[in-house]
């Protein structure tokens, strides 16, 4: 019979460091290794039997987490490693309509092991950034209501002016590219919490997802608008067709919302993240919307963001009024893990926001 804990290869990747450190880790290639793990059968025998199978994979995966969360200045590559590696695994808990194969090692208590071993200190390294105790001092209801307040209309940034009134087809183009990661699953994440006992707060969430999933028919859904838009030009609409363009720090509020709503104890956070999302939404997606409409382009290349202005405004309110507020009664010891969600949420949406800018700035120096 197997053991219930997994001892992860080891073997010389700590001893390896060092002399990792004097050249360059080869993420890349790592990555490639790890890729092949995830779909050998019978994955943590093999790794018992034969530790060296995953060794590159182990030695970069070691090296990325000191560089990016221990170093003073976190390495870009480490970081886009990392969330990769997670990213890879988190999506098994998604169904992807795919070759049911890539589902055999779902359960592996390697990839948990994985998972936990960045978890851990990514998660560390990013509450770090946050004053936890001063949230834990805060009035909840009020400060709910304060920050939906500032994030429904807040003033525009040099990045939202850069957007609306500067931005090229080129441009558009790529936050086009990087935004459907998540626009052609959105909701996805969301139908992971949904199960349990039934109150008010369970069916505002359901209502959100049933209109996030068109009310159950595809042609509504948001993704197929998404893909209309894709479509427009001429791009892939499969999901994931452009992974490789996703900045780490996009691909770290993906993983951390995999994070809270695959652990239950999270569930405050996560729903105080959703408030943000969908409070301070519409405000991104009518910088987009502006420059669509300043770009001259078509109904089909813009019509995802007008519905998300109309709806989100609408989702913003059931989510503070009858999600957020509510669970702040109910569970009054731990309601400032909503203020948590939410700040979390807004700090690495705005770190993602300048990433995507920073990608669609690259796209058009390159298509000059």
């Amino acid at each position: 019979m197997r053991s219930n804990t997994f001892t992860y290869p080891s073997n010389n990747a700590e001893a390896m460091i060092t002399q990792t450190q004097q050249t360059s880790v080869n993420y890349d290639a790592a990555e490639q290794q790890f890729i092949q793990l995830l779909d050998l059968e019978d994955l943590d025998n093999k790794l018992d039997a034969n530790p060296e199978i995953a060794e590159l994979f182990e030695t970069a995966l070691v090296s990325a987490i000191k560089d990016a969360y221990q170093a003073e200045a976190g390495d870009s590559l480490a970081h886009l490693f990392l969330q990769r590696v997670l990213y890879r695994i988190n999506r098994l808990n998604l169904f992807w309509y795919d070759d049911l194969r890539h589902y055999t090692n779902e359960r592996s208590a390697y990839l948990r092991s994985v998972r936990d071993r960045i978890e851990a200190p990514w998660q560390k390294w990013e509450l770090a950034q946050i004053d936890v105790v001063a949230l834990q001092q805060e009035d909840v209801k009020q400060g709910l209501l304060t920050r939906g307040e500032r994030d429904l209309d807040p003033p525009l940034s040099e990045d939202s002016r850069y957007i609306r009134t500067e931005m090229s087809e080129a441009g558009y183009r790529r936050i086009l590219a990087i935004g459907s990661f998540d626009g052609l699953v959105e909701g996805s994440r969301l139908s992971r919490i949904l199960g349990g006992a039934a109150n008010e707060m369970q069916a505002t969430l359901m209502r959100v997802l049933i209109e996030e999933y068109g009310n159950g028919r595809l042609s509504r859904k948001h993704s197929t608008y998404f893909a209309q838009m894709l479509t427009e030009f001429g791009m892939h609409t499969e999901p994931e067709a452009y992974f490789d363009l996703v900045p780490w720090e996009v691909l770290a509020s993906a993983n951390h919302n995999f994070l809270v709503t695959e652990r239950k104890i999270y569930f405050l956070r996560y729903n105080g993240g959703l408030t943000y999302f969908e409070v301070a939404g519409p405000a991104a997606y009518r910088n987009y919307l502006a420059a669509a409409q300043r770009l001259g382009l078509s109904q089909a290349a813009m019509g995802y963001w007008e519905l998300h202005i109309r709806e989100d405004e609408r989702h913003g309110r059931w989510m503070l009024d009858d999600v957020a507020i509510p669970l702040a009664d109910k569970y009054p010891q731990q309601a400032w893990e909503l203020l948590l969600g939410y700040d979390q949420e807004k700090l690495m949406g705005d770190r993602a926001g300048v990433a995507i800018v920073r990608s669609a700035r690259a796209a058009e120096s390159s298509a000059q």
